[in-house]
């Protein structure tokens, strides 16, 4: 089974395909600078590092680049779009409604993009790479992976600020704890070795 893991910044798409039978990536890499006229592509498998300048307009043709080079006969990995499983998508913020990883449907779209009022330079990027993996690996399950789910269970103390009390009902200001995907690996790392 193979995961394709989507990282999307403002100006980047980073991006890992994991083998999840012994759990290993088999490759990895970053489209940077998107939207100038040249940007940078970085592409790592099988231990060797590529270096590419390409032309990138958006978020769309950044996963074209990516699938393209996964599949590619000179770089690829895989010899089809179609062996790959799944699709996870890093979405910085949840608000309160997700409290855990969640399969993207139309609904789920409609609330990443309400967060966005939360986290403007964060989930926009990541929504044009939902919409890109979409049209570009139609027919593949994509899931969110927010980094505020793994805080959702701050008690109220801790996660209401010392402002009034309707800042918090009327535009939703509090803290949400970010980097929960890395807090969440940390954690289980640590109890491994414990």
């Amino acid at each position: 089974m193979l995961i394709l893991v989507i990282n999307c910044g403002s100006s980047s798409a980073k991006y890992q395909l994991f083998n999840v039978k012994n759990l290993r990536c088999i490759a990895r890499g970053v489209v940077e600078r998107i939207g100038s006229p040249l940007a940078n592509l970085s592409y790592q498998n099988n231990g060797k590092l590529f270096h590419k300048k390409v032309a990138c307009a958006d978020h769309y043709v950044a996963i074209s680049i990516i699938v393209d080079y996964l599949t590619s006969p000179g770089h690829g990995v895989i010899k089809s779009k179609d062996l790959i499983n799944g699709i996870g998508h890093r979405v910085v913020h949840g608000g309160e409604e997700f409290k855990c990883s969640t399969m993207i449907t139309p609904g789920v779209i409609r609330s990443i993009e309400k967060y966005s009022e939360l986290a403007p330079l964060h989930n926009p990027p990541a929504l044009l790479g939902i919409r890109a993996c979409s049209k570009i690996l139609s027919g593949i399950r994509q899931v969110a992976v927010f980094d505020t789910s793994f805080h959702q269970t701050m008690p109220p103390e801790a996660f209401l600020y010392g402002l009034p009390f309707k800042f918090y009902k009327k535009y939703g200001i509090r803290k949400y704890g970010f980097h929960g995907t890395s807090h969440r690996f940390v954690a289980g790392q640590a109890a491994k070795i414990l």
